[in-house]
């Protein structure tokens, strides 16, 4: 028995190593799942399939539908283009969606039965946040309308063909520049309306004010709620959002919450009497947890449904029989979905939300919900990006997977194992929380470079979720070691606190002490020890 047991274990390890690492050129093979969205009878999903284009170094993106039972898979749009942001119509017979091309961004409309699609739009600017109205009727969304910039008095004309320096650029903006944008282009984000049907497109907000949040209708889809920062101080307090409604037929638009903080991700309830947001009151403190409300649609009968909850929740989505809310949230580096109902009672559905972040292991999901209580989900872990996943109810019944998009490509590479890691801070002791990817066929005998890869933020957090930057440092022979140290979200707003007017300080004791941790195990040559990181963390 021994003696087959050892040639078990010689053939397994050696087919193991018959997959080659994984590689530069594999980035490019990955696939993943985005943006599910949930029939309104709950017979069908229809999500974001997401790819690379190796030829344009671009990333591309179709959509595809499949069944809540996993059958019936078939793409809504293929190509080379880059399709997003679909939503399925009251009915469940179109899907709205924005298209991307090298000209602009453009509101497409497709019947999903015969694939015949119509263009709702033809402007210079970027459509987002689709919402049909409950009546199939209109589409809302938001774009940004460019403003004339500033200027410094007045140039006379240049002769023909000559050469002259560029104009001069008048800032009398706080905020002008962004990291990773560069110079931001003047003007604001307003709501629309256009017709499914085909027609003009109508602008419902005005004056100089950005309406940038989601829209949800009201259910006689006479008026739509929105969120934005409609203050005079609109721009030395820019978190300062509100929830505000317009009548279709457009005129004043109404207030309906007034406190200090922001304000968003407002829904409607299924029978429309009532609204959830989601937001906090703003302490002017460097981290807060987003808290989850309900009220009236007349802004009546404010309240937090979850008090009591430690973390900050990212996403709320109505269940269609009214009685609760689907919620996301992290909670030590994982993403969960959970169900609260009315009485404010949670419900923890799954653990195995994530996927999204490719190159770093971010935490993160996207989830929806449809009829017949069933939600979708993105579905990831330590060694796959993004599938799609459904499930019906508000129990922690079983999930069903429906797509297995890099079946053809991870499953036949060497992939770094990534191990969980508890460890006391030098500084004050706390428990801190980390992960490490040793290189595929790791032999403790060796000794080891070390990499520790910080994440940005610093108000955010990592987990065991892929990541192929640490897959390729992995397969290059080094030790990957990353963790949540105080400042992290996903462990308590105290935890995020730490460093409240005081970063970087002790979260570099925390991160030490991981490395400390790792090379405690031995295997480590602490000759080479690296480090590498994003944003705050680079």
């Amino acid at each position: 028995m021994r003696f087959l047991i050892a040639i078990s274990l010689v053939l397994s390890a050696t087919a193991y190593a018959d997959k080659p690492l994984f590689s530069a050129e594999d980035v490019f093979r990955l696939n993943y799942a985005s943006d599910p969205q949930v029939s309104p009878n709950g017979a069908f999903v229809v999500y974001t399939h997401n790819f690379m284009d190796i030829m344009e170094d671009r990333r591309r993106s179709n959509l595809w539908r499949i069944d809540t039972d996993g059958s019936n898979a078939r793409p809504i749009t293929t190509g080379a283009v880059n399709d997003r942001g679909a939503r399925i119509s009251p009915r469940g017979k179109r899907v709205a969606y924005l298209s991307s091309d090298d000209k602009g961004t453009q509101i497409f409309v497709r019947w999903l039965a015969g694939g015949e699609s119509l263009q709702l739009t033809r402007g210079a600017g970027a459509p987002g946040n689709l919402a049909w109205s409950p009546d199939g009727d209109w589409l809302a969304f938001t774009m940004f309308v460019p403003k004339e910039p500033a200027t410094m008095g007045s140039l006379p004309a240049a002769p023909k063909g000559a050469k002259w320096a560029d104009k001069p650029i008048v800032i009398e903006r706080s905020v002008f520049r962004a990291d990773g944008r560069g110079a931001l282009p003047v003007g604001f984000t307003h709501v629309f309306i256009v017709p499914v049907s085909g027609g003009p497109v109508r602008q419902l907000s005005s004056e100089d004010f950005n309406h940038d949040g989601g829209i949800s209708w009201a259910r006689d889809s006479h008026s739509l709620y929105f969120s934005g920062n409609r203050h005079e101080n609109w721009e030395l307090d820019p978190a300062n959002s509100d929830i505000y409604r317009v009548s279709v037929d457009g005129g004043e638009i109404t207030t309906i919450t007034t406190r200090q903080g922001p304000d968003g991700a407002v829904t409607v309830s299924p029978d429309g009497k009532k609204l959830a947001w989601i937001g906090y009151n703003d302490q002017r403190l460097s981290y807060q947890l987003n808290r989850l409300y309900v009220m009236g649609t007349d802004g009546s009968k404010q309240r937090e449904l979850l008090p009591d909850l430690d973390r900050s929740i990212t996403n709320a989505r109505w269940a269609s029989n009214g009685k609760g809310l689907y919620v996301q949230y992290d909670e030590q580096g994982e993403t969960l979905l959970a169900y609260v109902n009315l009485a404010g009672k949670l419900n923890v559905i799954s653990r195995e939300l994530g996927g999204l972040s490719l190159s770093r292991p971010y935490t993160g999901a996207a989830f929806a919900a449809g009829g017949k209580n069933t939600y979708a989900f993105t579905r990831g872990d330590a060694l796959s990006p993004a599938d799609i996943a459904v499930g019906r109810g508000s129990g922690s019944g079983k999930q069903k997977r429906l797509t297995y998009l890099n079946d053809n490509l991870l499953p036949h590479r060497q992939l770094a194992p990534v191990e969980e890691l508890w460890l006391k801070s030098s500084f004050d002791g706390r428990d801190i929380h980390a992960w490490v990817a040793k290189p595929p066929n790791f032999d403790p005998l060796k000794k080891y470079p070390l990499l520790l890869e910080i994440h940005g933020g610093p108000a955010t957090a990592y987990g065991a979720h892929f990541a192929a930057e640490v897959q390729l440092y992995a397969a290059a022979g080094y030790v990957v070691v990353y963790a949540n140290p105080r400042g992290s979200t996903s462990y308590g707003e105290e935890f995020a606190l730490e460093i409240h007017h005081n970063y970087p300080s002790e979260d570099y004791d925390d991160l030490m002490s991981a490395v400390d941790a790792v090379v405690a195990q031995g295997s480590i040559d602490t000759d080479q020890l690296y480090v590498t990181g994003g944003s705050g963390g680079g």
